[in-house]
């Protein structure tokens, strides 16, 4: 019995008296059937050193048994039999009345430490320092350095001479034995042979005498860009003369950076522009607060306030100004109540994905917002639900026109990019015909 059925066996328990099946064979008949023979040929020297070829006959025969099983129910009582418990092919049954905290209590710390490395270490329940074989017997000199380690460790690889060499290096001899590479196929060498193209006495001159500046023309005519640099390529189509120093066997250097002056800062005045708002200036059109620092959100709340009862502003841009939900849930109610507003910003800020739902669907009630743009925010995924909300307030607007969101999912993109260029080709159809 292997060791696999002495578990299973010790792992049945005892039951009550239960209904065992047996079964019984009857050889009914017997029918023998005979194969064609085979016949194995092998080769053999005899006394006189001749080839013989011995044949040698195989013959085979087949035994047909019918036999007839009979299955007999009976009750049978199964009594506990307990197999002992076997370790590498040992029987472990004497240690079973054995106390295993006394056997620990007799080692010593030595023959603990030795049964402790013959444990599996591959246990997540232990801390690494008890998984590891090694162990530092040294005491603690103070608190971890990182610093002081590092330098420990470089002077002791400094102090620390090197291996003597078992054979001096001299210059020009070989050390060991040398790599020689292996002799190519001679059908790879004559794949890579080059072929030779009879291009006609004209331009083989041509080309003989041409200048690496004229090659170098010829290729970017070519369309050859694997074989030069930016540069030369545009210097070639523009006529300008190869850069010195830039042939084939140039050095490629990037092409230096073009510098452009930074952007000045919006000095838009705040406060005036939230007067102006409020007064309704006919001068005001266009108002860009954008990347102005430090704008709180009193002044943003009376500025958003303000919409509603202007008449004259057309583009109001809101971009880096720290918009959050709550603002812009004002926001999307001063759209609903504006009549002259036409282009929206709100780009880079903290406006959530169901707070831009929420501006999307105020553009339906306004019905003057042509363009409007909110991408960049505190979520820069929006998810499948969001999109499709506004997917579908955008197919319901007659009068946007453009839209700023980072859409993820291809169907959205596609419908909200088809209705609006049916948007635009209505409204200019319509154009037109005001025209004639």
């Amino acid at each position: 019995m292997s060791e696999m059925e002495d578990v299973k066996a010790a792992e049945e328990q005892t039951t009550p008296a239960t209904d065992a099946t047996s079964k019984k064979e009857e050889l009914v008949g017997e029918t023998t059937e005979e194969l064609p023979p085979e016949q194995i040929v092998t080769e053999t020297i005899d006394e006189d050193g001749d080839e013989v070829e011995e044949i040698t006959q195989i013959t085979k025969k087949v035994v047909k048994r019918t036999m007839k099983i009979t299955e007999t129910s009976s009750t049978t009582k199964t009594s506990s039999l307990t197999a002992p418990a076997k370790l590498y092919g040992k029987d472990l049954s004497e240690y079973d009345d054995v106390d295993v905290e006394t056997l620990l209590a007799q080692l010593s710390p030595e023959e603990i430490n030795i049964l402790a490395k013959e444990v599996d270490p591959d246990d997540n329940f232990l801390p690494p320092d008890q998984r590891c074989s090694y162990e530092c017997t040294k005491d603690p000199t103070g608190p971890l350095n990182r610093k002081k380690l590092i330098e420990h460790i470089n002077k002791q690889a400094i102090e620390t001479p090197d291996q003597p060499e078992f054979e001096p290096y001299v210059k020009g001899t070989v050390r060991g034995k040398k790599w020689v590479p292996p002799p190519r196929d001679q059908r790879d060498v004559e794949a890579e042979e080059k072929i030779a193209i009879d291009l006609g006495d004209e331009y083989e001159s041509a080309l003989k005498d041409a200048t690496q500046e004229e090659i170098i023309d010829l290729a970017a005519i070519l369309g050859f860009h694997s074989m030069m640099n930016q540069d030369q390529y545009h210097a070639s189509l523009l006529n300008k003369g190869q850069p010195v120093g830039m042939g084939w066997d140039g050095i490629t250097k990037s092409t230096q950076q073009k510098v452009y002056p930074m952007d000045p800062p919006n000095d838009t005045d705040v406060e005036e522009s939230i007067r102006r708002v409020k007064d309704d200036d006919e001068k005001l059109i266009d108002l860009n607060l954008n990347n102005i620092k430090n704008i709180s959100e009193e002044k943003l709340e009376q500025l958003i306030n303000a919409l509603p009862g202007n008449e004259h502003l057309e583009v109001l841009s809101l971009t880096n100004v720290g918009l959050t939900d709550k603002l812009a849930l004002l926001l999307a109610e001063a759209i609903e109540k504006s009549k002259t507003l036409r282009v929206l910003n709100v780009e880079t800020n903290f406006i959530s994905p169901p707070v831009i739902v929420k501006l999307v669907q105020a553009l339906l009630k306004c019905r003057t917002i042509e363009e409007f743009r909110a991408s960049n925010q505190r979520s820069q995924v929006l998810g499948n639900k969001i999109e499709m909300e506004i997917t579908d307030l955008v197919e319901k607007n007659t009068s946007l026109l453009r839209l700023g969101l980072h859409l993820e999912f291809n169907d959205a993109r596609h419908r909200v990019a088809a209705h609006l260029q049916r948007n635009i080709d209505r409204i200019r159809v319509q154009r037109l015909n005001q025209r004639k």
